[in-house]
């Protein structure tokens, strides 16, 4: 029987609970906000700049700290601070005793701000489940793709890539994993999968499969 891998990293939002139903519109339009404010923009450009620099960068936070040298602590508690948030989370139980049955240590790496991201542990009972949380100022806010994250994460665990999966809802974060050397498994519903994406699972609750 193959050994297990010495370590198993974990997206958070589209990969252990769904964040796209309620809580990533809410996200999204206090972004726009933000930057209406921070520009003086419509809404409609806001929108524009916001995608752009997501698309660009992977995050909105980082194309707004190297064009327009904003705070991005203050960002992350003007855009991130949902007071509903209990009420927002879609979440499968069931994932969490996925998690306590699967064989290595588990780590978060979430492009989220630490207080969302242990919030969103909280709530889903998962907290006690993570050897150890990464978010965006765990990796002095060079959210993945970049390199710099994966790289500062991997030092710090003290991991070899090839000892790793990456478990993650964004095609363009596993690309950077996989040049790392990380194996990687891709929750997506695309029929078509990229030549970096080891496995590709519609759902985290097919993970057990690839044991």
């Amino acid at each position: 029987m193959r050994a297990p891998p010495v370590a198993w990293i974990f997206d958070l939002d589209d990969t252990l609970h769904d964040a796209s139903a309620h809580i990533f519109p809410h996200i999204n339009q206090a972004m726009r906000r933000y930057i209406e404010a921070l520009l003086n923009v419509d809404a409609a450009e806001a929108n524009r700049i916001r995608q752009t620099y997501w698309h660009r960068y992977g995050a909105t936070l980082l194309g707004l700290m190297r064009h327009h040298a904003i705070d991005p602590l203050h960002f992350l508690q003007a855009t991130h601070d949902v007071p509903v948030l209990e009420k927002m989370v879609a979440f499968n139980p069931a994932v969490k005793i996925l998690l306590k049955k699967l064989p290595g240590r588990k780590i978060l790496y979430s492009n989220s701000p630490a207080h969302y991201a242990s919030a969103i542990l909280a709530i889903t009972g998962m907290t006690r489940l993570f050897n150890a949380v990464y978010t965006v100022e765990s990796s002095r806010f060079q959210p993945k793709p970049s390199l710099a994250g994966f790289r500062r994460l991997l030092r710090v665990e003290k991991l070899l890539p090839h000892r790793c999966v990456m478990v993650e809802d964004s095609a363009a974060n596993l690309r950077a994993a996989k040049q790392l050397g990380l194996k990687t498994v891709w929750i997506s519903r695309h029929t078509r999968q990229p030549p970096w994406v080891d496995v590709r699972i519609p759902s985290i609750l097919a993970l057990p499969v690839i044991n």
